[in-house]
Formats: structure tokens, C-alpha cells, sequence
């Protein structure tokens, strides 16, 4: 069964990327010795925003959506320009925008998951380009930066998060639920996921913690 595409309205789209954009702009401004300038901020901005749709469309092999619309890229360079000027206002607003940029995760992980299923790829790859689609803008963020990929560390739960919302919404379509209803399930439960995460400081198990626990259960049958 090939799914139609999970549609959110061109405002909410825009406002996604814009929160991307402003978020990686915010992020890249408090490296003072990077020394930055108006081009590097925006062209960071402009990444966050909309790479991982950006990558989505390139594992599709489709026209990028972003360059589809004259608003995305205007959009994107704006509000990391006032990431980058109002830096200190969005980190007192911490909560507010960790709230949206779990939102926007679930977002962009409901379009991808179901884009990559209405080109009728199978479930794993589906699930694989919805997690891709949620993290990419932040991982070009940290290679622009570079800085060790933010989710690939401890504490992030970024693409868990992303991947509980597009195994869910693979599934519940797989079950006969109507495509939007499926999205709105995967924005849901990524979001809760991501902002549990960070309330309660849920993590994977660090690679080193489970190496020691490995040689403590050696040393004790010795």
C-alpha cells in the first residue's frame, strides 16, 4: 500500500524552518572564537533550517522542496540573522523553543517518513529517510561547526525520538489509519519522547559504561 503524503500547511512549514534556522544561527553565535560573520551565521542558519529536507529529497532523488518556493531560503536567512542578534533572548526562552524544536522534530519526521513511503519505498528505508529528514539540519549544523554531531552523543535522543514517531506512523498506516491521522500520532509521540527526555534526562547507554560494566563481570568470574 503506497501512502499519500502526510501535508502540513505552507505557514507551518515556513515557521519550522524559520525555528531551525534561528536555533542554528542562536547555537553558532555563542562560539565567539569561531569569529563568524553575517555570511557563516546565515549560511548556518539557512542549513539547519531546511538540511535535512534537503537530504530527504536527495535520498529520493526529487527536486528539494526548499527550492521549490521563493519563500524558504529569504525565510531561513532572515530568522537566522535574528538568531544570531537576539541570541540572549531566545536562551532566557530555553523551554519555549526546546517545546517548538521538539515539535518541529516530529514535523519534519511525519513528512519525511510519509514522503519516503508515497515514492513507495519500503518500511525500514521509509523509517530511515524520516529519521534522516528530523536530524539532518542539526548534524550539517555541527559539521559546519566543526563540532563532534550532537546526535550521536549522550543526552540527545534526537533520532529516537524520531524514529519511535516514524516507526509509529509506519505502522498505524500499515494498519489502515488515514495518512494525516498517522502523522499527527508520529509529531505526538516524537515530541512527548524528545521533551521526556529532556525533562527527565533519559539517555542511551554510553559506549564507555558498558565496556565497564563488561570487563567488571570479567573480573568477577576470574
Amino acid at each position: 500500500m503506497v501512502a499519500e503524503q502526510f501535508v502540513t500547511p505552507f505557514w507551518l512549514d515556513l515557521a519550522a524552518t524559520g525555528l531551525g534556522s534561528v536555533q542554528g544561527a542562536s547555537f553558532a553565535a555563542q562560539f565567539k572564537d569561531k569569529r563568524l560573520d553575517l555570511l557563516g551565521v546565515g549560511l548556518i542558519g539557512v542549513v539547519a533550517g531546511f538540511g535535512g529536507g534537503l537530504i530527504r529529497d536527495l535520498l529520493l532523488n526529487t527536486v528539494p522542496a526548499a527550492l521549490e518556493s521563493n519563500w524558504f531560503i529569504p525565510v531561513a536567512i532572515v530568522a537566522a540573522l535574528l538568531g544570531m542578534l537576539l541570541e540572549r533572548v531566545f536562551t532566557r526562552l530555553n523551554v519555549l523553543v526546546t517545546v517548538l524544536d521538539a515539535v518541529s522534530l516530529g514535523l519534519f519526521c511525519a513528512i519525511g517518513t510519509s514522503k519516503a513511503l508515497a515514492f513507495g519505498l519500503p518500511v525500514v528505508p521509509a523509517i530511515f529517510v524520516g529519521i534522516v529528514a528530523a536530524v539532518g539540519g542539526g548534524m550539517l549544523r555541527d559539521i559546519l561547526l566543526g563540532l563532534p554531531i550532537g546526535v550521536m552523543h549522550v543526552g540527545s535522543l534526537y533520532a529516537v525520538a524520531a524514529g519511535a514517531g516514524a516507526i509509529f506512523l509506519t505502522v498505524a498506516f500499515g494498519m489502515g489509519s488515514n495518512i494525516t491521522v498517522a502523522g499527527i500520532g508520529c509529531v505526538i509521540v516524537t515530541t512527548l519522547i524528545r521533551l521526556l527526555a529532556v525533562r527527565f534526562g533519559w539517555s542511551l547507554p554510553e559506549q564507555r559504561t558498558i565496556s565497564t560494566l563488561r570487563r567488571l563481570r570479567r573480573q568477577k568470574r576470574a
